[in-house]
Order: structure tokens, then C-alpha cells, then sequence
């Protein structure tokens, strides 16, 4: 009996050797073997050095103890490695930090919380949550409202980057007024107030770094961290990003708007622009238009003339 091979089983046979004694050819060769990573033309991975100090919002973070270290270096590595992800948030930074920085500061609330937002939205003031927590905070519905924002079908100001912000502030000052504990506070804001609660009353500790968390909120702290070490001191982490490829801030005029706007791309023409870049800069708005019934006052922002084509 003759065996008949189909044409597509042929070549794929023919393309055996090449498959599995390529490597062989490699292992054999005693020079590829020794070859040093970077020299054979890959990359070469290494552990990345943890700092000997280390502080949150002022308060140290007590590396002494090997289960936070190890959980410093997990998520340290996680954005060291993540290269795209932190390139990106390194180039973002100025343009967003510049508009956080100030807010935080003049509300008491440390510096380093500008690194929360980052772990919530990866700049991204657009975000939606699978729990529908919006913006570049990630506020509820429920908590925007308490602390002042206005949520309806034409607006909604958890997309506001200043709005939100201070928004955050007053959530964040109210969370340091109850437990006292800058990092307790990032933890409340990630597992919520009443799930914190439970935990220091059933372990019997106030210390972050004592409390045991559902995996996601034991981890949130640490990736704050992460961000800080790394933004703060790229190179350091091997993140090389010169001055002029970062983004840079786009300056930009306020024009108020008192009544009802009934297309906001007819609006946008005017002003010189179009309805994506309105969009773009003014996220909260949410419909096509503005019905207004209450005059209300809102401030749009409207980018300078040339800033499509600004370089650093």
C-alpha cells in the first residue's frame, strides 16, 4: 500500500528540521552559549534595587519588615517592566501633575496622593470603572454628590480634572480626620470606609502594614509606592525620556457660558476649534448640547490659537 501525503502535511514535514534543529545548531556552538545577553543582541532583566528609606505622605513605610519589602518589590517590578504603561505616565505627568499639584497643596493634602490618581485612572480623566467609579479619581456617583459635584445627563463633574480634584481632597481630608493614617486614608479610598473599619476592629491593628486586605487593596498602597519611585527618578529605573518628548501643557482660555448652548459643535466652530478638541478638554460635558434651565454659569476651556502644532 502506498501512503499518500497531502501537499499541506508535505510541507509542513519539510519544515520539521528547520523547526527543532535550529536550536540543536545553537546549543552547540560554545561561543552562543557564553555569549553575554546584551552582546547576542537581547535584553538583559535584572531584580530592581529597593531604596533603604522609604515614605508615604510623610509617614515612613517600614521596609525593616520582609513582607512589605517583598510586597514593594512585587509591584515595583510590575511597573518597571510594565515599559509602555510607564513610559506613557511619565510623559503625561507634567501636563496633569500641573494641574493637581497646586490643588492638593493648597487643600493640606500631601503631594504624594497625586500618585493615587495615577494608580486609579493612569491619567486618563475619562476613565469609567467596572463599578461605574468615574474620572481621573474614580469617584462614585454617590460620593461626587456629597462632596459638591454635579452629575446629570448634559454634565458630570467627576470628569472635571480640577472639579474632581478637589473633590478628592475633601474625601481624602475626611478620611484622615477619621483614621488618622495617611495610608489607612489610600487603603479607605481603594476597600472603602466601613470595610477599613471592619478590619482594624476584627485584627486588632491600625497599621496598613498589619492589616491583612483582599488582595487588590494590599497591593494598592505598594503601587503607589511604585509610581513614586519611578516618576520621581526615571533614570534611576532605566526610563530615559528627554525633556521635549514629554507632553507638553497645552495653555489654554476660559470662556463662560451663561444660558443654553444647543449644539456644542456649532459652539466649538466659533471659538476656532471643533467638537472633538472641546470634547477633548472639557470631558464633562457629556450630550451634544447644554439646556441650562437654571443660567448657570460654566467655564469652558478652550485651547490658544497654534496649539495643535505646539512643540516643546
Amino acid at each position: 500500500m502506498i501512503l499518500k501525503i497531502s501537499p499541506r502535511f508535505s510541507r509542513l514535514i519539510m519544515a520539521l528540521p528547520v523547526v527543532f534543529f535550529l536550536p540543536l545548531v545553537a546549543c552547540s556552538n560554545p561561543e552562543i552559549k557564553t555569549q553575554h545577553p546584551d552582546s547576542a543582541g537581547t535584553h538583559l532583566f535584572t531584580p530592581v534595587e529597593l531604596p533603604e528609606e522609604l515614605q508615604f505622605a510623610g509617614e515612613k513605610v517600614p521596609l525593616e519588615y520582609f513582607d512589605v519589602r517583598e510586597n514593594l518589590d512585587r509591584e515595583l517590578l510590575s511597573t518597571v517592566y510594565f515599559h509602555s504603561q510607564t513610559i506613557r505616565y511619565i510623559k503625561n505627568a507634567t501636563r496633569y501633575f500641573s494641574i493637581i499639584e497646586p490643588i492638593l497643596k493648597a487643600n493640606g493634602v500631601p503631594d504624594d496622593f497625586k500618585y493615587l490618581a495615577v494608580a486609579e485612572s493612569g491619567f486618563d480623566p475619562r476613565a469609567v470603572s467596572p463599578a461605574k467609579a468615574v474620572g481621573l479619581w474614580q469617584i462614585l456617583e454617590s460620593a461626587a454628590k456629597e462632596n459638591g459635584l454635579e452629575i446629570n445627563a448634559e454634565v458630570d463633574e467627576r470628569y472635571h480634572i480640577e472639579k474632581s480634584t478637589e473633590a478628592a481632597c475633601r474625601i481624602l481630608k475626611s478620611a484622615y480626620a477619621k483614621f488618622g493614617s495617611w495610608s489607612l486614608v489610600a487603603a479607605s479610598y481603594n476597600g472603602g470606609r466601613a470595610g477599613l473599619d471592619k478590619k482594624i476592629a476584627s485584627q486588632k491593628v491600625k497599621s496598613y502594614y498589619d492589616l491583612l486586605f483582599v488582595e487588590e487593596t494590599t497591593r494598592y498602597v505598594f503601587r503607589i509606592l511604585s509610581f513614586k519611585l519611578v516618576m520621581e527618578n526615571p533614570d534611576k529605573y532605566g526610563f530615559i525620556v528627554e525633556k521635549d518628548q514629554l507632553y507638553p501643557i497645552i495653555e489654554t482660555k476660559t470662556v463662560e457660558v451663561k444660558g443654553p448652548v444647543s449644539s456644542w459643535a456649532d459652539f466649538a466652530i466659533e471659538k476656532g476649534i471643533n467638537y472633538k478638541i472641546l470634547k477633548m478638554f472639557n470631558p464633562w460635558l457629556r450630550d451634544t448640547l447644554l439646556k441650562n434651565p437654571t443660567r448657570k454659569t460654566y467655564e469652558i476651556k478652550i485651547p490658544v490659537e497654534g496649539f495643535r502644532t505646539t512643540t516643546n
